[in-house]
């Protein structure tokens, strides 16, 4: 009886080990387009995430933005947002560095970068 116990608590640890070890829950990020104070930008302007993380960009200010990733179409966003408070997401399932720009500011700056371990 006491080997039955000994086997079912180490069978019992071992699976919260590997279950814990394997199960990071996928992250939502927001990246806001526009500046709380007005500014044509994105907030925050680099961010680093994990594979399998989402990024969602929320219009806030300053608008029509939208989200055009340099060499992925498939990621862009490339409809103009006009509304307050729309939003698009996108889900990383490669590392890299994804460089990204709003195409009516771009010329003042309004560029991003996803940084994906």
């Amino acid at each position: 009886m006491k080997n039955l116990f000994t086997l079912c608590i180490w069978l019992f640890a071992s699976l919260v080990l590997f279950c814990g070890a394997h199960t990071a829950a996928a992250e939502v990020y927001t990246v806001k387009m526009g500046g709380d104070n007005g500014q044509l930008a994105y907030v925050p302007k680099v961010l680093t995430i994990k594979v399998g993380d989402t990024v969602k960009w929320v219009n806030n200010r300053a608008f029509p933005h939208n989200v055009v990733f340099e060499g992925q179409p498939e990621l862009s966003h490339k409809k103009l947002m006009q509304k307050p408070q729309q939003e698009v997401e996108t889900t990383f399932t490669e590392p890299g560095e994804y460089t990204y720009y709003c195409t009516p500011h771009r010329g003042a700056g309004m560029v991003g970068k996803i940084i994906v371990q």
